[in-house]
């Protein structure tokens, strides 16, 4: 007999998908904003798998990957539950920004507050209501501006289910990285969830290789965990050939100020001393290059035509634990 449950308020039943729109906050303007929350539950037992996206609202690429999950009905389980949440800082997304109406980054508000700020009542809500049915919790994440991250998946450190999950996962970079002070994965973490964060791409853009590698990464993890069975004809799972696995990493920064030309590839190895790129003036009288002080990969581009001096321009992941 499938037991009882009873999410935001709704009875749960076996076999049935439901969208639920939640509205615990208003604009301003007294307008109500709601956030879509869509349930699927099998007429099997098992576990329950949180997709969410959006936490920054101008992060649209993991909506897009949620939206794919959604779309090809790859949410509907064989047992379990799959909850989706493609956008939940819909205030940021509504007007293309990271930070929610009242200025608060979302994502350094968790656990959150009944009784406490915009950003920390809807944390607050979005951990008691929803995390709180969850087992496993995969996030979604960009690099913020300019800054184009590889498809990679973070995780907590000395966790070696979640790490399994990460390689299961088949994103070419795994990182160990402790959690941050009041982000969402800190929180889910310390209630006991499972959580893989996954950062690719970069903020206000949506890139079909980013948007692949997540959707795969989705459907391997929810295969390996029983959610969803795939039929041996269904081929859309490949993994990296090498996954990288390390916990530490170093930004490059720019060392003058002008205009900004990559000479490398995100995603490959580069050695201690290659040029990286180059800063020049507008009217070709200056030239400078940027040498790599380590040897690694780039896990992290900067776009930006034009940086300052100091500016993080590339983010290198230094390989010092394993790779297959």
């Amino acid at each position: 007999m499938p037991k009882k449950i009873t999410i935001l308020g709704e009875k749960i039943l076996p076999g049935k998908t439901y969208q639920i729109k939640t509205d615990i906050a208003r604009l301003h303007t007294r307008t109500k904003v709601e956030v879509p929350i869509i349930i699927s539950r099998a007429k099997v037992d098992g576990p329950c798998v949180l997709l969410s996206a959006g936490i920054h609202g101008d992060e649209v690429n993991g909506v897009e990957i949620v939206r794919q999950i959604v779309a090809h009905k790859y949410n509907i389980p064989d047992a379990g539950i799959i909850i989706c949440v493609p956008v939940v800082n819909v205030f940021g997304f509504l007007i293309k920004t990271r930070e929610f109406p009242d200025g608060k980054d979302l994502n350094r508000s968790f656990p959150g507050a009944k009784n406490g700020s915009l950003a920390s009542k809807f944390a607050h809500f979005f951990m008691n209501e929803i995390v709180e049915h969850v087992d496993y919790c995969i996030d979604f994440h960009t690099g913020g501006d300019y800054r184009f991250n590889y498809p990679q998946i973070r995780i907590s450190d000395d966790d070696d289910y979640t790490f399994n999950l990460a390689k299961i996962f088949g994103a070419k970079f795994v990182k160990y990285s402790s959690e941050r002070e009041k982000s969402y994965r800190a929180s889910a973490v310390a209630s006991g969830k499972k959580v893989l964060l996954f950062e690719g791409g970069k903020s206000l853009n949506i890139n079909p290789k980013v948007t692949e590698v997540g959707v795969t990464g989705v459907l391997n993890v929810l295969e390996a965990l029983g959610v969803k069975n795939f039929p041996e004809s269904h081929t859309p799972f490949k993994e990296e050939k090498e996954q990288v696995v390390f916990n530490e990493s170093k930004w490059i920064r720019a060392n003058a100020s002008g205009m900004y030309r990559s000479l490398v590839i995100n995603g490959e190895p580069i050695e201690k001393g290659e040029v990286i790129g180059l800063i020049t003036d507008p009217y070709g009288f200056f030239e400078k290059k940027i040498k790599s002080p380590i040897s690694g990969y780039i896990i992290c581009l900067n776009h930006s035509p034009i940086v300052n001096q100091g500016d993080a321009i590339a983010h290198v992941a230094i390989e010092n634990i394993k790779t297959n």
